[in-house]
């Protein structure tokens, strides 16, 4: 079943422009229940963009080990590879509504078009600068460092003010975070608990964290301080 809302939603995130419907043509809403996996085409590269929700990006690095490789929201262009050496799944985190497009039919049709191109040069430029700060994240930061980094980094996508300080509604697990930033289940409650302890943060019940201090925070994440 097609979703229209969904899809003019995308277009209108994408560009007002000519080549459009063409794009329409080429897309399909799915609407998927949390934790089942977004049905993708098994071969070929696949955009998809999260109209409501939340998804993670999963990468099965063997028959029996899966790294969580991104989380993506309401708003997100997510970029899903095709057959490589590792295969690569979508889950939905909770109850989702999303737009998926063949990547190569889409980058064929939009090929004569700079403001489409740019607007999805402007997402894989966001995209590739999360890959960065999270290779950096697992090659040469502690657990606390991470952790910090972690909260602070979805302050920035999906925090909403809240008393002078941010909420979070967290729609990942306890251990989705674990798998995002190379620690066990133990050291992010561990982690969790010292950030209370230190009243960087408060939380309500498994999804809500309130970040109390956003400047300790960036220091104990090891962000640098540079003057503007």
């Amino acid at each position: 079943m097609i979703h229209h809302g969904s899809i003019e939603q995308f277009l209108t995130r994408v560009a007002d422009r000519s080549v459009l419907p063409d794009i329409a043509a080429l897309a399909r809403t799915v609407r998927v229940k949390a934790g089942c996996e977004v049905p993708l085409a098994p071969l070929g590269a696949t955009l998809v963009y999260i109209a409501n929700g939340a998804a993670k990006l999963v990468a099965r690095a063997a028959a029996d080990r899966e790294q969580v490789a991104a989380f993506n929201f309401a708003g997100d262009l997510v970029t899903v590879p095709g057959a490589g050496p590792h295969a690569y799944i979508l889950i939905a985190l909770g109850d989702s509504e999303l737009v998926v497009l063949p990547y190569a039919a889409l980058r064929e049709t939009v090929r004569g078009d700079a403001a489409v191109l740019a607007r999805l040069l402007d997402n894989c430029d966001s995209a590739l600068g999360r890959c960065r700060e999270k290779a950096l994240m697992l090659g040469r930061k502690t657990a606390s460092e991470r952790m910090a980094g972690f909260l602070l980094a979805m302050a920035g996508r999906i925090g909403v003010p809240h008393d002078g300080a941010v909420l979070l509604d967290l729609p990942m697990s306890r251990r989705d975070i674990g798998d995002g930033i190379g620690l066990t289940i133990e050291t992010v409650s561990r982690q969790f608990s010292l950030l209370r302890d230190d009243h960087l943060i408060a939380t309500e019940g498994r999804s809500k964290v309130i970040l109390l201090d956003l400047p300790e925070l960036e220091a104990r994440a090891g962000h640098l301080q540079i003057p503007v």
